[in-house]
């Protein structure tokens, strides 16, 4: 980042009202007879409704169009693994995306939990507070247990960004390429750059959309992703192809798709030049 771009974001950032979100009243709240609805005695009507039925919770209360944007710090944008304190900006700006984006509050919980039995325990116990979760910036392979733990726990939506909201970005790209381009999907052959959360979500959508997992290569920093390594976890191991590739540069040849989810710059102008004709690059 340039030194007066870095400047002006630290400014904007501070201030004499440090942050980007706050709480604001939604009801009238100027006269003594406000504050009784709004506190003692008035608030114990909704109380002993919510209590006879959890579910009015949504009727009574901001619950239903409040959002728990949650996150342990460990994969922060391009960032990495800088921690929860680090992590509060970028969830800080993600609450304001909500709620200027779509009118819907949301509050950042950055949690010191790396162990992800701790991070899910915590949220479960968090989830009466808020209608859905949408956990962020959380390292791969954790991330894909957590979400998957908390959405069989919880009776609320639990999304991942990194994940769903990656894939569905992409999936509308190449949908949109290939209107363009003329090829059909299940005929792409496709290099991914990356093998985190949101390389293994945008896989996933389009192996659904109909690309043949014959004609998929992922990458990682130590190389492509394939049978042959010793070094995958479960969910690389999934997709590891069984070509003879062993670099990005000897995958790419002949591609017709190419998606980076890694470090940027990985994809050179000579490797370009050697895929096929009208090749999407994403």
């Amino acid at each position: 980042m340039e030194k007066e771009l870095y400047r002006r974001a630290l400014e904007y950032h501070g201030g004499t009202r440090p942050g980007k979100i706050a709480v604001v009243p939604t009801k009238p709240h100027a006269t003594q007879h406000d504050l009784a609805l709004a506190y003692s005695p008035g608030v114990a009507a909704p109380c002993l409704e919510i209590a006879r039925d959890p579910a009015s919770s949504y009727d009574y209360t901001g619950r239903g169009n409040l959002v728990a944007v949650v996150t342990d710090g460990s994969a922060v944008l391009g960032l990495g693994d800088i921690g929860p304190e680090a992590a509060k900006p970028v969830m800080e700006g993600k609450c304001m995306l909500f709620k200027l984006m779509a009118g819907i509050d949301a509050f950042d919980l950055e949690l010191d939990a790396r162990d992800p039995e701790a991070f899910v325990e915590t949220v479960c116990r968090l989830a009466p507070t808020f209608g859905a979760v949408n956990l962020e910036d959380i390292k791969a392979p954790e991330c894909f247990e957590i979400e998957r733990r908390l959405n069989a726990k919880l009776p609320i939506p639990v999304m991942h960004d990194d994940q769903h909201g990656t894939a569905v970005i992409v999936a509308a790209a190449v949908i949109n390429a290939l209107h363009l381009n003329g090829k059909r999907i299940e005929t792409l052959r496709t290099v991914v750059s990356g093998a985190g959360a949101a390389a293994i979500a945008s896989v996933r959508l389009l192996l659904a959309l109909g690309i043949r997992r014959e004609h998929l290569v992922l990458c990682d920093s130590q190389g492509v992703i394939s049978v042959r390594r010793t070094d995958l976890n479960d969910v690389k191991r999934e997709f590891a192809t069984r070509e003879p590739y062993d670099t990005l540069g000897e995958a790419i040849v002949g591609a017709d798709l190419f998606l980076g989810v890694s470090r940027g710059g990985v994809l050179t102008p000579d490797m370009l030049r050697t895929m096929a004709p009208a090749p999407i690059v994403l």
